[in-house]
C-alpha cells in the first residue's frame, strides 16, 4: 500500500498544475479479501469523476515500443508525466474534457426522483 501511495504522490509531483500539499489520504488496512468490496462501496457511494470519466491517474509507462495508445484523459488535464508525452494524442481536448466534467457534476447534483 505504501508503494502504491508513493507512486500516486510521484504522479502528482510530476505534473505542472497540481501541488501534493493539496492532497490528503485516508486508508484502512484490511485483509485482501475485503479490498474489492471496500473499493466498490467507495466508488458507488462517492462516484468519483476519475472512476467514471477521467481515466489514467494510476497508469504506468507502457514501456519501450508500446506507445500506440492515447494520452490518458488525466494527463490531458494534468500534463507533465514524461512517459505520457510519448503516447498518441487524446481524441478529446482539455476544453472538451473540462466541459464533460462540468456535465458530470451537474448530473450528480440533480435530485433523484423517488
Amino acid at each position: 500500500m505504501y508503494g502504491r501511495l508513493a507512486q500516486h504522490a510521484d504522479s502528482i509531483q510530476q505534473v505542472k498544475n497540481l501541488d501534493l500539499a493539496d492532497f490528503r489520504c485516508r486508508y484502512l488496512t484490511v485483509d485482501d479479501i475485503w479490498i474489492p468490496l471496500g473499493e466498490s462501496l467507495l466508488i458507488q457511494t462517492f462516484s468519483p469523476v476519475w472512476n467514471h470519466l477521467i481515466d489514467g491517474f494510476g497508469n504506468h509507462d507502457p514501456g519501450k515500443g508500446r506507445h500506440e495508445g492515447q494520452v490518458p484523459s488525466w494527463d490531458v488535464l494534468h500534463p507533465g508525466r514524461d512517459w505520457a508525452n510519448r503516447l498518441q494524442p487524446n481524441r478529446r481536448s482539455s476544453d472538451e474534457l473540462l466541459a464533460a466534467i462540468v456535465e458530470f457534476f451537474k448530473a450528480q447534483l440533480k435530485p433523484s426522483v423517488p
